[in-house]
């Protein structure tokens, strides 16, 4: 059972003293690691035979991925690949499938017990310090009340509260960029302002925000998974993320309850009492569900604004499009390629038999260049009038709980910039993320000017 696993959990090891945190700035980021690893074990690189082996890192980082999608959203919209390095799974590639699984959880399980959410295997070698219980990766009634507990920081309510912060910091990094120079849109916008969003909801020092950045890349990178050599030194990350919000939570224990979202644990009956590896789970799912996916989709709509020239004079000349931009361009990025479920039982899935214990991979990536869904998908269309049908947020019960915040975001960031009539260029390096759970860009290099 969940409840004795997580009784069970080992504790961490003791705290590191204050203000001996890792500096983010000289510290390799995990895919540079990783990388570096690869590069000195070459027998190890993952080997991908299978053509629609999707778990694959490079179509990704090359952006290639589309016609394999295509082909078997074509052909073979649920089908199976064998041997991979991941493992046995299902891909699942349409809006209609995807949805038919997320509204069978007690088929479909999302559990960590189960194998989770990601297309990783767990590995023997890995120990139990990795299986990290968080609320997406939980079933019901487990996943109901942790999920009831941070629901209240997303409310109207609270996203009209918190507009108000979110466009004046909006407007500051935009006044603090240059014209006429390149620099990088990642760097100096999306990473800027979803960690100060974090900030915002965590009560995190602002000081250290760019160690949730850090964090949030180790946490979220599936293929480190393939490295054991790596555990460790992920761990040590791991932990040090969650002695650093021990010490928060311990400031705010017998303090009077507040918004953020580490008092609002504290103070409910359904997450008080976590393991030390629950609430690393939840931190972990909290700071990549609010720092990868709105990072990448900022990126992504300069990216695709410049990519599709025709659109981009249709933002400039019409803002009353936003709001309807906000959804097309969640839609075209989709900054979480997949979620992955596990079928608790045989099942027939769309004439597929499906097997007790079999991993389902739901590839929301592709789901949202559906053409029998969204016509010329593969374009964006900020007047597209059925943009909002995406998936890019899941669907069903685990539909992300932080949607509202991450369109609120990226509404006022398209506002800040209009109202500003700064027009960005592409006109430098893009890097791509390399990885088949996070999508979006590590570097996209911009000029500005006025329109």
């Amino acid at each position: 059972m969940a409840t004795q696993a997580i009784t069970e959990a080992k504790p961490l090891p003791q705290p590191i003293p204050f203000g001996e945190t890792v500096d983010y700035r000289t510290s390799p980021s995990a895919t540079d690691v990783l990388d570096a690893w690869f590069a000195a074990n070459p027998q190890a690189k993952p080997v991908h035979t299978e053509a629609w082996d999707v778990s694959r890192s490079d179509i990704y980082a090359e952006d290639r991925w589309q016609p394999i999608f295509a082909e078997m959203r074509a052909q073979a919209p649920v089908n199976k690949v064998t041997g991979t390095p991941f493992g046995d799974y299902w891909n699942v590639t349409t809006i209609k499938a995807i949805q038919h699984v997320e509204s069978l959880p007690e088929l479909y399980s999302s559990s960590w017990e189960h194998g989770g959410i990601t297309i990783a295997e767990r590995r023997e070698d890995q120990g139990d310090e990795l299986q990290l219980p968080m609320f997406i990766a939980m079933d019901r009634p487990q996943h109901t009340g942790q999920r009831r507990t941070v629901a209240p920081a997303f409310t109207p309510a609270e996203m009209e509260r918190m507009s108000t912060e979110i466009r004046a910091r909006t407007g500051e990094v935009l006044d603090s960029l240059p014209y006429g120079e390149t620099f990088d849109w990642v760097d100096k916008v999306s990473i800027e302002l979803t960690t100060g969003m974090l900030s915002l909801l965590f009560g995190f020092p602002w000081k250290d925000r760019r160690l949730l950045t850090y964090w949030s890349d180790w946490a979220g990178d599936v293929e480190l998974g393939l490295a054991p050599e790596l555990i460790d030194q992920r761990l040590e990350i791991l932990h040090e993320m969650a002695h650093y919000f021990q010490r928060l939570w311990v400031e705010r224990m017998n303090a009077e309850p507040t918004p953020d979202l580490i008092s609002m644990m504290i103070h409910s009956e359904a997450m008080s009492s976590m393991s030390p590896q629950e609430f690393m789970g939840n931190l972990i799912l909290l700071i990549v569900g609010g720092n990868d996916t709105t990072r990448n989709t900022m990126s992504g709509i300069v990216h695709a604004l410049d990519s599709f020239p025709e659109q981009r004079a249709i933002f400039e000349s019409d803002p009353s499009v936003i709001p309807n931009a906000v959804q097309e361009c969640i839609r075209f990025v989709t900054p979480l390629a997949h979620m992955r479920r596990t079928a608790l039982e045989d099942a027939d899935l769309f004439g597929n038999a499906v097997k007790k214990g079999d991993k389902i991979v739901l590839w929301y990536l592709s789901a949202n260049r559906d053409e029998s869904v969204f016509a010329n998908a593969d374009a964006i269309d900020l007047r597209r009038d059925n943009a909002r049908r995406n998936v890019a947020f899941g669907y069903g019960i685990h539909r992300c709980v932080g949607a509202r915040l991450a369109e609120l975001q990226l509404r006022i960031l398209l506002e800040e910039i209009h109202a500003r009539r700064m027009r960005i260029k592409v006109t430098g390096a893009v890097e791509r993320v390399r990885a088949n759970f996070v999508h979006g860009f590590r570097k996209l290099e911009v000029q500005l000017e006025k329109f």
